[in-house]
């Protein structure tokens, strides 16, 4: 009997997991004033609000899907379930890819602003390199423990970068300063390079499908998924929108982009401190540290999360798939991650690139394309194989939801080359991304080696007198001989 990991996650515990991979403090400390840069415009929360409507229809497939897909491998597997096991395998392809390399641009730029706070208190200056790998090593040892210790953490870190932005907030409400609706105009938020703009938007609410890779470990999945969803994207979204004008409005509408581009890694930190407290800047350096490192054990999860899935299918090691029979965790694919990580990061460091310029800039908007690229092909897969299953209303609101992803995917490529300072860095960006789809598709197995993946084994959940055991797998053929024809339960 395999060991199943334990099942401790509610709604709570999972949105905390997700918001703190979304980094509140360092989104709006360090991808504020990219969106400002990348788009030449002030058209931020407008861009966010976009983002935030799109992935809201997404989610009205996405967990539509989840009592179809007993699964952890969230994209992958909803892309198995509706488009066939050879775009699931090249999805979890460009997924691992995809996470990996954000969370290596998070180590690389946490080395960097660790070392910068570690100066500036004690006037000790570290290679960020060395710092980059001690973080490694604290993160794989949270992450070799069963997820309650990593929400713990999270949970702390992020309520603290809630309060500094809330605070920041209303510093600027109590300035005086006038709030204007320029932001919120679509001729302001479309001028300039609108597509890069809308990239680093959409990075700022990344991983929010954690709420369905953390399937394995919530007491109740097929309803805390769900309700775990829509509460992590309408708490980014509100509080990135809102913020996002805040800022702008506190640093000037005729000034924001000037200033955005005199210092973008502390124009935020200024205005809190002008805005609040000067302690407030010591105060917000601090936590875009820890935020960064909530950041980075988020992703970290998430990647770990896929191997064990794929492991448990077989399609990789079923080492992998092995859950630590002490501490319930996937010990030994959360091990697998941080050596990737670490030679990654050592492969970049003796290659001389940049940290923040060329590996964050270069690694973490290729990720974020191939991201949005899952998303889209998920909403494919949601709509053919809830095409006689799904409601009119989920169909057309995840039509809508795909509709976006493909437009903002679009334009986005349009203007990658800007980012990485030519087509032909571009070119080598989206052929890596098309590289690893391929090379999952072709090289995976046609079928599961492995032992089947229950999925929510021991759950406590029951849909209509039917425990999730009783799921069928994501690697069946046919069709799920629980479901009625219209998706219900029978």
């Amino acid at each position: 009997m395999r060991t199943e990991m334990t099942r401790s996650l509610g709604v709570a515990g999972i949105v905390l997991m997700v918001v703190a991979a979304a980094a509140p403090i360092t989104v709006v400390v360090a991808n504020f004033p990219l969106i400002l840069l990348e788009s030449g415009s002030i058209g931020a929360p407008l861009m966010i609000l976009a983002a935030t409507l799109i992935l809201l229809l997404f989610a009205v497939g996405f967990t539509w899907m989840t009592p179809h897909v007993p699964d952890a491998g969230a994209f992958y597997a909803y892309v198995h379930q509706g488009l066939g096991r050879r775009a699931g395998l090249g999805t979890a392809a460009v997924a691992l890819l995809s996470y990996v390399l954000l969370t290596v641009s998070m180590t690389c730029y946490l080395g960097v602003q660790s070392g910068n706070l570690l100066a500036l208190w004690t006037g000790i200056e570290l290679p960020w390199w060395l710092i980059s790998a001690v973080m490694i090593a604290v993160v794989g040892v949270l992450a070799h423990r069963r997820i309650d210790l990593s929400a713990a953490v999270l949970g702390v870190v992020l309520v603290l970068e809630i309060l500094a932005v809330l605070a920041i907030d209303l510093g600027v409400l109590a300035s005086g300063r006038e709030l204007t609706p320029v932001p919120f105009r679509p001729a302001e938020a479309l001028s300039g390079a609108p597509g890069l703009g809308l990239l680093f938007a959409f990075l700022g609410f990344f991983g929010f499908e954690a709420t369905a890779v953390f399937r394995h470990e919530a007491r109740d999945p097929l309803r805390t998924i769900p309700r775990a969803t829509y509460v992590a994207v309408l708490l980014i979204g509100v509080l990135y929108t809102v913020s996002s004008w805040l800022v702008i409005s506190g640093l000037g509408a005729e000034d924001a982009l000037d200033a955005a581009a005199a210092s973008p890694d502390s124009v935020v930190v200024a205005l809190a401190g002008d805005m609040v407290a000067p302690i407030m800047r010591d105060v917000t350096q601090v936590l875009v540290v820890t935020s960064m490192f909530a950041c980075m054990l988020g992703f970290h999860n998430i990647v770990s999360r896929y191997l064990f899935t794929l492991g448990r299918r077989g399609v990789l090691p079923s080492a992998l798939g092995q859950v630590h029979p002490v501490h319930r965790a996937p010990s030994r694919a959360s091990l697998a991650v941080t050596g990737i990580t670490a030679v990654i990061v050592l492969v970049s460091a003796l290659a001389q690139l940049d940290p923040v310029v060329e590996i964050y800039t270069w690694y973490s908007g290729l990720g974020a394309i191939g991201v949005i690229a899952m998303m889209a092909l998920t909403a494919l897969a949601v709509l053919r194989f809830g095409g006689r299953r799904a409601g009119a209303l989920t169909l057309a609101a995840t039509g809508l939801g795909g509709l976006g992803l493909f437009v903002v995917l679009g334009i986005s490529l349009a203007n990658f080359p800007l980012m990485v300072g030519g087509t032909v860095a571009a070119i080598v960006c989206a052929a890596l991304l098309v590289g690893a789809f391929v090379l999952g598709a072709v090289a995976g197995p046609t079928r599961s080696t492995g032992a089947p993946e229950d999925g929510d084994a021991g759950a406590e959940t029951t849909v209509g007198g039917t425990t999730a055991d009783d799921e069928a797998p994501v690697g069946g053929a046919g069709e799920d001989p629980g479901l009625t024809t219209d998706g219900r339960r029978r």
